[in-house]
């Protein structure tokens, strides 16, 4: 592809067509606001926060949908940019739930519209009670909508129709009722919602939040990456551990890991086994009573090994049957039928993703 350069506050940048201006600002450090952007989803341009003067355009444009020319000059700081920044966030926050500081509230995975008004003069604008409904009867139990918080930038609709691609939620209503809907505004355990998080993930102001553990302190835990074990596929998480607990399972940035910040409803819901108190510990063998007793792993893996073999002495080798798990690694499935095949002797064994 043939490269060319555009200008950004001055700055020469090498650009490729395609290219917005978001994504060569922001590869060279500078910073513009944004609140719909989603590295993940297709530019909306909707919030309205990233725009810039382009040479040769009478009104400002979003960074996020322009898209670089050959001598494109633009500038992301100016005394136009600013005043339209600052009129811009008071109206967010004019209708928008504010702390006792006048400042958007936080949330877990922090709150994006707070971020942008810090240290910002900001017009002194009469409140807003925007009559946007919400799902208070929705009984699934991982994720929360309160309609005071959205700013209807459609990140979580995005998310869920380009990347989940199954259109569980979606704007609905107009003017100031417009919010985040369902079909006929039933509970999402009443959609095609797989539950996967993503709306969570990709809100900025905390509007979608997460039901389990919502009464701990989350930002108080420490945080660990780690690989995902329900699967083979070797996502990546970061595990919230507060007072020697798991309580919290979140993704890496986008863009940064294998599942660019994605995470399916067990990677990010399905932790409570860690801590179950029916969990096994150790290695148990049946005893000559019938019971399991606890044992060291060398002899279970005796004893297991003695007992194939047995079989395979008595019946042949294919009265065997292997079975591999898709939460182990591609290496881990290949030497289990290895085993089936050289150490056994039976071509009988099959991975349990197949099904």
């Amino acid at each position: 592809m043939t490269s060319f350069t555009i200008e950004i506050d001055g700055r020469p940048v090498q650009a490729r067509p395609g290219d917005t201006v978001l994504e060569l600002a922001r590869g060279q450090g500078i910073d513009i606001p944004t609140l719909c952007h989603d590295p993940r989803l297709e530019p909306a341009g909707c919030c309205r926060s990233c725009l810039v003067e382009i040479e040769g355009q009478r009104r400002l444009q979003p960074a996020c949908t322009w898209k670089a020319t050959p001598g494109l000059k633009v500038s992301t700081r100016s005394e136009r940019i600013e005043r339209h920044r600052r009129v811009l966030m008071s109206l967010y926050l004019a209708d928008h739930p504010v702390d006792a500081d006048g400042r958007p509230p936080e949330s877990p995975d922090g709150n994006a519209l707070r971020h942008l008004t810090e240290g910002m003069p900001l017009l002194d604008l009469d409140r807003i009670d925007s009559p946007r409904a919400g799902r208070p009867d929705d009984d699934n139990p991982y994720i929360r909508f309160d309609p005071a918080r959205c700013i209807l930038c459609a990140r979580c609709t995005r998310y869920c129709d380009e990347v989940e691609a199954v259109n569980a939620i979606a704007l609905t209503e107009r003017g100031g009722a417009t919010t985040i809907g369902t079909i006929g505004m039933t509970g999402l355990l009443h959609t095609s919602c797989e539950l996967c998080g993503g709306c969570i993930d990709t809100c900025p102001t905390g509007a979608l939040s997460e039901k389990k553990n919502a009464d701990l302190d989350l930002a108080a835990a420490e945080v660990t990456r780690t690989t995902c074990n329900f699967c083979g596929v070797g996502c990546q998480v970061d595990l919230h551990v507060l007072d020697g607990r798991v309580v919290r399972v979140t993704s890496p940035p986008p863009g940064t890991t294998v599942n660019d910040g994605n995470l399916c409803v067990k990677g990010r819901f399905a932790f409570d086994f860690i801590h179950s108190e029916d969990r096994l510990t150790e290695p148990l063998v049946r005893g000559e009573d019938g019971r399991l007793h606890p044992t060291t792993w060398q002899d279970a893996i005796e004893k297991t090994a003695a007992g194939l073999l047995g079989v395979k002495r008595r019946h042949g080798p294919g009265s065997l049957g292997f079975i591999s798990s898709s939460r182990c690694t591609g290496e881990e499935n290949y030497l289990v039928q290895k085993l089936a095949r050289a150490a056994f002797g039976t071509n009988d064994c099959h991975q349990c993703a197949a099904t």
